[in-house]
């Protein structure tokens, strides 16, 4: 995976490359987090009782979600009609048209998009573009993938949350688990070329910056 995110990521900017984990940016750009992926309302889980009315503020960003959110509705894309070419390719072998080998080839193709999509979305759908947390410090909101390419948001409880300063995770690796005490899911965020936003809230989570260096 980590592979993975480094060619998605080689085009950005040089600026964003290296980056010591110190100098993350801190702003408050709270209006990037409509513009990800699409125009539609994202996918979410009904907000837990005692937090309806409560204002979410954003804490952590990766701004490259966007192209990952691309990418995976195009992969989706290309298996359908990979895989769509199977039953023209049967009849045309059962015609004469193609040799086996021919055949072969094409099923060997289509298992192999399958393969990929299956291993991309597992990972897209792990990613995380945006975090956001209540005003009382209670709820993490985490926005992702889902498997159509689309934005999703998923609720998590704050005591949940295993801070990074607690786990084996290294704030200076390539990606970085988000994992919770009961196990429910687990999620990807990437200090190195994500912007931590609000570094006191993101300290309640997660953990004091120094306590991760």
């Amino acid at each position: 995976m980590s592979v993975f995110l480094r060619a998605m990521l080689r085009f950005q900017r040089p600026a964003a490359w290296g980056r010591p984990l110190h100098r993350l940016w801190c702003c408050t750009g709270q209006g990037d987090s409509k513009r990800w992926v699409a125009s539609k309302s994202p996918t979410s889980q009904k907000k837990p009782p005692g937090t309806e009315m409560e204002k979410f503020h954003t804490i952590y960003r990766f701004r490259a979600i966007r192209r990952f959110g691309f990418l995976s509705r195009l992969k989706l894309a290309q298996t359908v009609v990979t895989v769509a070419a199977l039953p023209p390719g049967l009849f045309w072998y059962s015609q004469g048209l193609v040799t086996l080998n021919s055949l072969y080839i094409m099923c060997g193709i289509s298992c192999f998009t399958l393969a990929m999509l299956c291993w991309m979305s597992y990972f897209f759908r792990r990613l995380v573009g945006f975090m956001y947390v209540n005003e009382s410090g209670t709820m993490l909101r985490v926005s992702h993938l889902s498997f159509w390419g689309q934005r999703q948001d998923t609720y998590c409880a704050v005591s949940d949350i295993i801070p990074l300063s607690e786990s084996k995770e290294h704030a200076q690796d390539l990606l970085v688990r988000i994992q919770q005490y009961s196990g429910k899911q687990t999620f990807y965020v990437t200090l190195r070329y994500g912007r931590i936003l609000d570094r006191e809230r993101f300290s309640q989570v997660f953990g004091t910056l120094t306590t991760l260096k």
